[in-house]
This record gives structure tokens, sequence and C-alpha cells, in this order.
């Protein structure tokens, strides 16, 4: 058991580490980003009927 606590030490340190770097940056997944303006694909993902033409 002596011989493992090292590495058990080491390993809570490195998991703290990424932890607390993770909350700092807070880098976001590209797929996570929301398109900036709606093309006709992404609208009928939204219930938006891309055929009504709201400009009349």
């Amino acid at each position: 058991m002596r011989e493992f606590l090292p590495i058990i030490i080491s390993l809570v340190v490195v998991f703290v580490l990424v932890a607390l770097i993770s909350r700092r940056f807070k880098l976001s997944s590209r797929y996570e980003r929301k398109p900036r303006q709606l093309n006709t694909w992404s609208a009928l993902d939204h219930g938006i009927d891309p055929t009504l033409d709201e400009k009349l």
C-alpha cells in the first residue's frame, strides 16, 4: 500500500489542477455555438417555417 501512496497523491494533484484550469478558461465546444443568423435548415429545426416571408 505504501508504494501506491505517491501515485494516488499525484493523481489527486493532477485532477485538482485540471479542474482549476478548466474552470478558469471555460473553453466552449464548437458544437455548443449557436449560429448568428438562421438559415432555412436551422429555422426548420427551431420550428420556423422558412417559406413564410415576414417582410410582407
